[in-house]
């Protein structure tokens, strides 16, 4: 776990030593991690939207002779890939995995029950949203199939979602990412992406554990 932290805040030196490493076979490794962090259900802590960030930001720079539209299309296959996954998951076999004695100490059932409520409460618009969300965008799909929504309706918000999600992370670190301020705080930066990312799964949790209070209608004299 620590050198997972320290992959995704300092992800620019990883993404760099990457590079040097694997050279073109980066980009099917970064597309692995994208698909596999909302594929497989039981990895929802891998590295998204930093991940997409960090390698816009190489792509911009020609010394590592990176391909951003390459970069582009892999990222939307991998989260509408991935998430499509995830959903065949959880309609095929959604009980049955998440009750699995191996699987079951895998998942996170906090979690998934916290996407469970966050599906009820904002219907289809929740795969829109969910998709910037660390951790719920993970369980999202699978939610999503387990209550019967059909793929096709899913699909489209998952299309949406994904080519938002791209274009505002890619584009984020391609035209910022090598701004000078932004490289000598590129940690800051990424830690920043990820706390504005976890906003809504706060302000969702925080309504959970306070909820409003009904007004009292006046009593008659």
């Amino acid at each position: 776990m620590g050198y997972l932290i320290d992959f995704v805040l300092h992800i620019d030196d990883h993404l760099v030593n990457i590079v040097n490493t694997f050279g073109g076979s980066t980009y099917f490794i970064l597309f692995a991690i994208v698909f596999v962090e909302t594929g497989a259900v039981i990895l929802p802590f891998l590295p998204g939207d930093s991940l997409l960030f960090a390698a816009a930001a190489l792509a911009a720079n020609p010394a590592y002779g990176l391909n951003i539209w390459f970069f582009v299309a892999l990222f939307l296959l991998a989260a509408i890939g991935g998430d499509s996954l995830n959903f065949y998951l959880g309609g095929k076999a959604g009980a049955a995995l998440s009750s699995h004695s191996w699987f079951g100490r895998l998942i996170n059932k906090d979690k998934l029950a916290q996407s469970e409520r966050f599906f009820r409460k904002h219907g289809p618009l929740a795969i829109f949203l969910g998709r910037f969300m660390p951790i719920i965008r993970t369980f999202v799909p699978f939610t999503a199939a387990g209550s019967q929504f059909p793929y096709q309706r899913f699909l489209k918000y998952n299309v949406s979602a994904a080519l938002t999600w791209v274009a505002i992370c890619c584009g984020g670190g391609y035209f910022f990412g090598n701004i000078p301020f932004v490289k000598a705080h590129f940690s800051a930066v990424v830690l920043g992406i990820i706390v504005i990312s976890l906003i809504p799964a706060i302000v969702g949790w925080l309504k959970g554990r306070h909820p409003a209070t009904p007004s009292r209608l006046p009593e008659d004299d």
